[in-house]
């Protein structure tokens, strides 16, 4: 604390041994004063030093937490990454196998829909000569019919008859369970090549099993059914 000049002047009133004394006295308390102030800021500056080890310690912590916690999620995203692998893996299989069953049912249906064709080429003749008066010619066939120079269209049943002396056609188309689409889109196939080859057609369905609805359905469109058990072999 600095000596004030009203202070020096009253100490130089007084007796040089005693202003002695009294200086002596403002210097100690002046120096003690100083001690102390250094010894606050300096524990002050402690006491924020060991806060800032402390904060430095907590976050070193929280970092090898978060080293931890990254490296469990690494761990976690490799387990899902194999997994996913793994069931990509399983999924190519069971497209794989699906392709396979389709195939092996695609040529089962390919095998019943031929026998049960075969098996109308066979009795149709009889048949249709029985209930319709309809006489085949040459027999029937599995195959194409040509329409214009070059084109083709493909037919289950097909060959040529006779009426009471007039020519026909006979188109027919076997299906192991028939629905109300097939009559209508056989129905079709019947007009447009009526249409291309400028010839009257007699059409039958042949099927192993159907609804009344779509035997219904055929009978307005003057379509002939015949089930498998009503075929017979000439």
């Amino acid at each position: 604390m600095p000596i004030s000049v009203a202070l020096v002047r009253k100490l130089e009133e007084l007796d040089p041994q005693l202003r002695g004394v009294l200086l002596a006295m403002v210097e100690e308390l002046e120096r003690q004063r100083e001690e102390s102030v250094t010894k606050k800021e300096f524990n002050e500056l402690k006491e924020v030093v060991k806060e800032l080890v402390h904060a430095q310690k907590r976050t070193e912590e929280r970092l090898g937490e978060l080293a931890e916690a990254q490296k469990r999620t690494e761990a976690r995203v490799e387990e899902l990454a194999e997994a996913q692998h793994k069931t990509e893996e399983k999924l190519e299989r069971l497209i794989d196998e699906h392709r396979k069953t389709r195939e092996q049912l695609g040529g089962l249906s390919h095998t019943v829909g031929y026998r049960l064709e075969d098996e109308a080429i066979w009795a149709l003749p009889e048949l249709l000569n029985k209930d319709f008066g309809i006489k085949v010619l040459e027999g029937l066939r599995r195959g194409y019919v040509e329409t214009t120079v070059g084109k083709y269209v493909e037919v289950n049943i097909w060959g040529e008859g006779e009426k009471n002396g007039k020519k026909l056609a006979i188109l027919g188309e076997a299906k192991s369970q028939l629905k109300k689409r097939d009559v209508s889109a056989f129905v079709k196939t019947v007009s447009r090549l009526e249409d291309m080859l400028d010839t009257e057609i007699f059409p039958v369905l042949i099927t192993y099993q159907t609804s009344p609805e779509v035997e219904k359905a055929a009978k307005e469109r003057n379509v002939k059914i015949y089930f498998s058990y009503e075929l017979k072999r000439g």
